[in-house]
């Protein structure tokens, strides 16, 4: 007769995946004895007029509807005036071997690309500027650079 292939180690491997199985299977069925025959209405919260939460819906007679004058749809226009196309600021940064810079903006303290090619007198480190913005192709860029007293 042979031996049984089957060693003791295997035998209680398969004894605690049995145990497993079946105590997974009981909490299923304790699950679905104990859930909620509710609907959508169990779910469904109001907000009241002070912004609270609350499950009672809100009395139809209370509700006031708003004025359509009151309803903004687009975004409402800037009060703000417009600023000078003219600029002033201070050169953060410049090298001159590669002919490029930064300008700090005295109003925003934006920093603001220049190249040489957009200054009109020589500029260096430290010196005090008024320029023009355009949009370049990393952000806003200087030009019309002039060098203030």
């Amino acid at each position: 007769m042979g031996r049984s292939q089957e060693s003791f180690q295997k035998k209680e491997v398969r004894k605690k995946k049995e145990k497993k199985r079946i105590e997974k299977e009981k909490k299923k069925l304790a699950r679905k004895e104990n859930e909620k025959k509710g609907g959508l209405d169990d779910m469904i919260a109001y907000v009241d007029e002070m912004g609270n939460i609350t499950s009672t819906p809100p009395d139809p007679d209370e509700i006031e509807s708003p004025k359509l004058e009151d309803i903004e749809v687009s975004v409402p226009k800037s009060t703000e005036a417009p600023r000078d196309p003219l600029r002033k600021g201070k050169v953060t940064f410049f090298n001159e071997s590669r002919g490029f810079g930064f300008i700090e903006d005295s109003e925003t303290r934006e920093r603001i690309f220049v190249h040489v090619n957009n200054t009109e007198d020589e500029i260096a480190e430290g010196d005090r500027v008024s320029f023009e913005v355009e949009s370049g192709q990393k952000g806003p860029s200087a030009f019309n650079v002039k060098r203030r007293e």
